[in-house]
């Protein structure tokens, strides 16, 4: 072998272990950031130990359960593309678990590119079997606690605080719609810096949210994206439109897509083809003209 020969598989070899190396650090440097909801032992879950499950589903999906300390996944977009707005993001999986990928990470990477910082929360679970929880004292607590937290680092995390909004599918619609409902705007005197900001979603995007009776918003409600899939169960597919109904009646913005020949549970997957490919779309540019 030729000197010359030599020294050109040593500079390929030395390009590919910088490359090797740089994406190794990327790859480490784009890990998202995970951060407690609660100090220490969240109201409720006292003597509660088993450890947090996941389990991966067709060896794609990670799938949380055991939940019992609430956590806010953090994805923030790069500085120069930063719009500042951001969107408390909320699985669904029927209170039992937490379908974390195509209701959860992959909305939160399309948020990013878009300019979007997301956040995505993991909440208690108040139907896996055995659970001591409720949704509407120890999830929603979990929820309402995630917009407080975000809005009280959000300097320090790019967020205007002002326009901060929660996004929630099936079991996580419904914990959405209730954190947009029962907000409070937070304790003056708390000695808990994060207890005195507020709890008000400033937008709402409800994706197949379940439970959708009982969604019945008042005047001062934040306004709403409301979506679901025309072949879903019939108390969201048949209900979501007299939701829609409800917001308009009580004077409040609301947007509402049926996406034809499309059930429960489309998220947003690699593989995702026709409308339940092309509905996060329409919920960009609805974010674009709500948070401008």
């Amino acid at each position: 072998m030729t000197p010359i020969i030599m020294l050109r598989r040593v500079a390929l070899l030395t390009c590919f272990l910088c490359a090797a190396a740089f994406l190794s650090a990327a790859d480490s440097a784009s890990e998202p950031v995970v951060v407690p909801v609660w100090p220490g032992v969240p109201p409720g879950s006292e003597g509660q130990s088993t450890p947090e499950t996941v389990r991966l589903f067709e060896n794609r999906e990670h799938v949380v359960s055991n939940v019992h300390r609430p956590s806010l996944t953090l994805f923030l977009p790069k500085t120069p593309n930063a719009t500042h707005a951001a969107v408390l993001v909320i699985p669904g999986g029927g209170h039992r678990e937490i379908w974390m990928d195509h209701e959860g990470y992959n909305i939160a990477r399309a948020l990013n590119a878009k300019g979007y910082a997301a956040f995505i929360l993991k909440y208690r679970l108040a139907r896996q079997e055995g659970s001591t929880y409720t949704v509407e004292q120890h999830a929603l607590a979990d929820a309402t606690r995630a917009m407080r937290l975000i809005r009280s680092r959000a300097k320090e995390w790019g967020v205007d605080p002002s326009r901060l909004g929660v996004m929630g599918f099936s079991a996580g619609g419904e914990l959405a719609a209730l954190t947009a409902s029962r907000w409070t705007l937070g304790d003056a005197k708390a000695s808990d810096a994060i207890e005195r900001e507020s709890s008000r979603p400033t937008f709402q995007a409800l994706i197949y949210p379940g439970n959708a009776t009982a969604i019945r918003p008042a005047k001062d409600a934040p306004p709403a994206f409301l979506i679901c899939g025309e072949k879903d169960r019939v108390e969201i597919s048949r209900e979501l439109p007299n939701v829609y109904t409800r917001f308009r009646e009580a004077n409040v913005s609301a947007e509402l897509h049926i996406l034809a020949g499309v059930g429960h549970g489309f998220g947003l997957r690699p593989k995702s083809q026709g409308s339940e490919a092309h509905w996060i779309e329409a919920l960009l540019d609805w974010l674009d003209r709500t948070t401008s």
